[in-house]
């Protein structure tokens, strides 16, 4: 007696599919058919899917979506506006390959350290005119910033350097405001975990 046929949507996935559905995703929000949540959302489904059936629920009502291996140029850059207000993202948020930062007369935290960042190389483009940006990196990321322009304002680079992986590319400007990238400092006693910027923890 044969063994049922595997329905293909029941077939398991494999790392290079989950990636391959991110990036179709992230043209998708690119061209304006999903919103950032939205984004976040369903790269967590994607990169948590098992099946088939789980992975393609995600594009669905995405007709026309296709994914060509062209690099991160193809894809318009994930925007964070701000002006003389203040942009926070933290926890564990989705990171897209390419992201622009307008801030003006404002402040933009993005805290990378739980987030989840499904890309060897990240492109940011700062455009900074007043206000402040930081940039919180996670342990073992290596930075390129050496192309980002600066009048009358200051970047400072507190992270070591080194060739780690992701690798954070920042360009752009910064006008009369600062950029800092850093990497968060920890402290433990006994089994809590301190972390500079504060964020208290428990370890088992």
């Amino acid at each position: 007696m044969h063994p049922a046929p595997i329905n293909p949507r029941d077939l398991r996935v494999s790392d290079a599919e989950r990636e391959h559905v991110v990036t179709v995703l992230q043209k998708a929000i690119g061209r304006g058919l999903l919103d950032l949540d939205e984004f976040t959302r369903r790269t967590d489904t994607a990169l948590a899917s098992r099946t088939r059936a789980e992975l393609n629920a995600v594009l669905v009502d995405l007709p026309g979506i296709t994914h060509t291996d062209s690099g991160p140029a193809s894809t318009r850059p994930v925007e964070f506006r701000n002006t003389m207000s203040s942009t926070k993202r933290d926890g564990r948020w989705v990171v897209p390959r390419s992201m622009r930062i307008y801030n003006r007369m404002g402040s933009t935290e993005l805290d990378f350290t739980d987030a989840v960042i499904p890309h060897a190389e990240v492109h940011v483009e700062v455009d900074l005119a007043g206000g402040a940006v930081e940039l919180l990196l996670p342990d073992g990321a290596s930075v390129l910033a050496d192309e980002v322009n600066v009048i009358a304002g200051s970047v400072t680079n507190k992270t070591a350097a080194g060739a780690g992986t992701p690798r954070f590319v920042v360009t752009g400007s910064v006008t009369a405001g600062s950029l800092t990238l850093r990497k968060p400092k920890y402290v433990r006693i006994g089994n809590m975990v301190v972390r500079r910027p504060w964020k208290v923890s428990w370890e088992s």
